[in-house]
């Protein structure tokens, strides 16, 4: 994985949420220290900061892609991460968020192995401190469930280590060694190995990933061609210099039938087509509002979630299945 994104070092977890707990262990994320994220992503990019003590404010996001807003993201002398999440796997514009001063940048890229910003892979770490990578099923490549932090620090590298096998190491000793058995643990780490098994299927799954991110952007291009100008749903777009691994293909409801989202859901539903939603604001879960957040706290992703939903989009869909899934929203759509 490391040779595949072009950094130096990489430490695989049992899942991707336990490998950005890892990594905001590593960077040194604690209790009254802040990090910035995106409300538009899954509940485990936010969630592995609480973990950890780190008080977590959400910045707004940009209507055309999903992904967060570096223009509005407003610091302060308490934040000391940004995760960026590249949602559907569009790169975010890490150069702008770079440019912000005294923060670190962790990239969530669950959805974004195989995508290019400025040239390079996600993961080369040009911009940012680590990346995270997830191989869960339904991601580019799976090891049934995983995860997968890269980095070009050594000394992340080796607190990654620590932290995902009970902060247990025989190197770099505290104490004098009692013999080849001793071990020690010198921090609180935990169990978040991930099997040699599930290596396995990910090593093999890794010689395909080219050829599955070349076959989900030929979906995309014809997904953008056949639904361009049409009357029901606009989509997001690719920005110069970007190359999205569309891990997802959202489409955004324009105004007339953002009131009729849930039938229109159930309809396609009914009618076979396998459609999401991708995601519902974190800060609107219970648990993040028992801990203050506003119902409407960034206008932005409130206006994407009322309008978002994710259509098929994997390697295997035949031009017959695409087909299908044009045939199946226009006539949906059309009903309302």
């Amino acid at each position: 994985m490391a040779k595949y994104c072009g950094s130096k070092y990489a430490v695989a977890f049992n899942s991707g949420t336990s490998a950005l707990h890892g990594a905001y262990f590593a960077l040194g994320l604690k209790k009254g220290d802040e990090m910035i994220t995106s409300p538009n992503t899954f509940v485990a990019s936010s969630n592995a900061g609480l973990y950890l003590g780190a008080n977590v404010r959400f910045g707004d996001i940009e209507l055309e892609t999903g992904n967060i807003d570096a223009s509005k993201i407003e610091t302060s002398e308490n934040t000391k991460l940004i995760t960026p999440v590249h949602y559907s796997g569009n790169p975010v514009d890490l150069k702008e968020l770079s440019e912000i001063d005294n923060v670190k940048i962790i990239e969530d890229g669950a959805h974004a192995l195989g995508a290019v910003y400025d040239g390079k892979k996600i993961g080369s770490l040009k911009y940012s401190e680590m990346a995270m990578f997830s191989f869960h099923p339904v991601k580019h490549i799976t090891t049934g469930e995983g995860g997968i932090i890269v980095t070009n620090d050594e000394e992340y590298y080796e607190r990654l280590q620590l932290f995902r096998s009970h902060g247990i190491t025989k190197n770099n000793l505290v104490n004098e060694s009692h013999g080849d058995w001793y071990y020690e643990m010198q921090e609180l780490g935990f169990n978040y190995r991930i099997t040699d098994i599930q290596c396995a299927l990910g090593l093999s799954q890794l010689k395909k990933l080219d050829s599955f991110v070349k076959a989900r952007r030929r979906i995309a291009s014809i997904y953008n061609e056949i639904f361009e100008d049409n009357p029901y749903f606009d989509v997001t777009i690719e920005k110069e210099g970007r190359k999205s691994a569309y891990h997802l293909y959202p489409i955004l409801l324009k105004d007339k039938f953002i009131k009729s989202k849930k039938e229109i859901f159930a309809k396609l539903r009914a009618n076979g087509l396998g459609v999401q939603v991708h995601y519902i604001p974190v800060y609107k879960q219970p648990y993040y509002q028992k801990l203050g957040f506003k119902m409407d706290l960034c206008p932005v992703c409130e206006e994407f979630y009322k309008r978002e939903l994710s259509i098929p989009m994997y390697p295997t869909l035949s031009d017959e299945d695409i087909e299908f899934v044009k045939e199946t929203l226009f006539e949906v759509f059309g009903d309302f």
